[in-house]
């Protein structure tokens, strides 16, 4: 077998023609399949012939009832049994109503008592109320001790402890002793009792404690 020098080239130096070959198609499935099919223009659809209304047709409708006598109807179903609308606002209201009559009722009640009590309780008489005077301190029972000065009071008590105070330094400065116990005299007195640590009796007030230690330091009465 000759080689041919050139590769791709014929080794007769001829071109090769391709060869074309012919054969027919394989259509027996085909037809098979389509032979099962019915023709094309036997496929359609079955007529029916419908009855028709017979002649009393008209006559013998009967006319619907209105829509809305059917929803009226519908409504009165749909509402629970033993349940009215608007019963429970009403009961609700009511028992408001109720509720505010008793506690004002009560409140009638519990003022006409408080008036009655207020009417029968003693009134206290003006010689309970009254402030005593020096002559009557003098002789009642007082928390500070008998003979107690305060302010309001006046005589020679007084001026006695206004020309005691006197000698205390810082105390009285320039006080006057015209015997009135005056809020510069209750002043002078509360600032002896927290200066020389006086507890016994009120502040302002010339009862025994303050008398014993003002007269310790200013001499004997």
């Amino acid at each position: 077998m000759p080689t041919p020098s050139d590769r791709g080239a014929p080794p007769d130096g001829q071109p090769i023609e391709p060869i074309r070959v012919l054969r027919p198609r394989r259509t027996d499935a085909l037809a098979e399949l389509l032979k099962d099919l019915p023709p094309r223009g036997a496929v359609g659809y079955e007529s029916i012939a419908l009855p028709g209304p017979p002649s009393e047709a008209e006559d013998a409708t009967q006319e619907l009832p209105p829509v809305r006598d059917h929803d009226r109807t519908r409504r009165s179903r749909d509402i629970p049994r033993g349940r009215v609308p608007g019963l429970r606002r009403t009961a609700i209201a009511a028992a408001v109503i109720v509720a505010a009559v008793i506690g004002f009722g009560c409140a009638l009640l519990l003022a006409g008592r408080g008036e009655s009590t207020a009417e029968a309780a003693p009134q206290p008489t003006a010689t309970a109320s009254a402030t005593p005077t020096p002559t009557s301190t003098a002789g009642a029972t007082d928390p500070d001790g008998p003979g107690t000065l305060r302010e309001g009071d006046n005589g020679p008590e007084v001026t006695d402890l206004q020309q005691r105070l006197l000698r205390i330094p810082d105390v009285y400065d320039n006080g006057s002793t015209d015997g009135t116990y005056d809020t510069t005299l209750t002043a002078a007195v509360a600032r002896f009792q927290l200066w020389y640590g006086i507890r016994g009796d009120e502040d302002g007030v010339y009862g025994d404690d303050t008398r014993r230690d003002l007269e310790s330091r200013t001499g004997g009465g």
